[in-house]
């Protein structure tokens, strides 16, 4: 069988990419991998303990106690951020000229603000007991609360901190899902005597699926690795009641030393992201092509 001679022209200019993901992703988490079968610290080689790790796994309360703090926090933050996103991407695609260039910059410019900026001013709009927001807390809880110091205000609070962070990537990815359908097709439906309602449920909703899938799928990877705002608000403190995954193995591998067992929740971390954004992709997209 002949070689298609544009793969061998195209060859010189993948191998570096191929040569570095190689370097910089697959040797480490083969290393990671095999690490998990061992009782390393974190930079000492340890000795072969087969399944050990993995098996106590199913006996630690704490990895339990991250999965389930983990998946509420993306319960409380993808779909929502999706939806939201959504929503004012369909505001924004109203909007003409200049005008609509100014509100997708408000919206995504606190995406690209670094996490130690997003902290301080959540910080300073939630902060006990003067923070900006406090007296709106005070109305329904009765009095100020120092939300980053209460176990049931934590990761809520963080949830939001996330929303107003992240959603304007979702607005800048829906807009232009929204700009690309035909506008020949609102047109047919208005003449069909349909309203704005119908015309989401039978134009807009269907075809602005495959970005609503792919969005959904980001955030679930992106929600479930939280780590950066929830240690900078937390930090040592409340670290059973709020610990989520990855901060489970910064635990274990920085403060414990305890390298193959945090190489163990790592992979088991990798394995739960992996199955689920395939299983939740493979879903929406079959739910899409109903």
């Amino acid at each position: 069988m002949r070689k298609n001679p544009d793969n061998r022209t195209a060859l010189p200019f993948v191998l570096p990419f191929i040569a570095v993901y190689a370097l910089l992703f697959v040797w480490p988490t083969l290393q990671m991998v095999w690490m998990s079968f061992t009782d390393s610290q974190l930079i000492v080689p340890g000795h072969f303990i087969g399944l050990d790790n993995y098996l106590y796994l199913f006996r630690d309360w704490r990895f339990g106690r991250a999965v389930a703090n983990t998946v509420y926090f993306v319960l409380l933050t993808a779909i929502p951020s999706t939806l939201i996103g959504l929503m004012l991407a369909m505001i924004v695609v109203r909007l003409k000229g200049a005008l609509q260039g100014l509100a997708l910059a408000a919206f995504f410019l606190p995406y690209v603000l670094p996490v130690t900026t997003v902290t301080t001013i959540w910080d300073w709009m939630l902060g006990y007991p003067g923070g900006a927001l406090q007296p709106v807390i005070a109305l329904f809880a009765g009095q100020p609360v120092r939300v980053f110091r209460t176990v049931s205000w934590i990761l809520p609070a963080v949830a939001v901190v996330t929303l107003w962070w992240t959603t304007g990537f979702n607005v800048l990815l829906f807009t232009a899902g929204l700009k690309s359908i035909p506008p020949e097709l609102y047109e047919a439906a208005r003449l069909d005597g349909a309203g704005r309602f119908r015309q989401f449920r039978a134009v807009t909703w269907p075809l602005i699926w495959p970005v609503t899938a792919l969005i959904l799928t980001i955030q679930l990877i992106l929600q479930i690795k939280l780590f950066d705002q929830l240690y900078l608000y937390v930090g040592g403190g409340q670290v059973d009641a709020t610990l989520v995954l990855v901060q489970y193995i910064y635990s274990l591998a920085f403060q414990k030393d305890q390298g193959g067992y945090a190489a163990t929740v790592a992979v088991a971390l990798f394995v739960i992201v992996v199955a689920l954004s395939v299983l939740q992709f493979t879903a929406l997209r079959a739910r899409g092509r109903k």
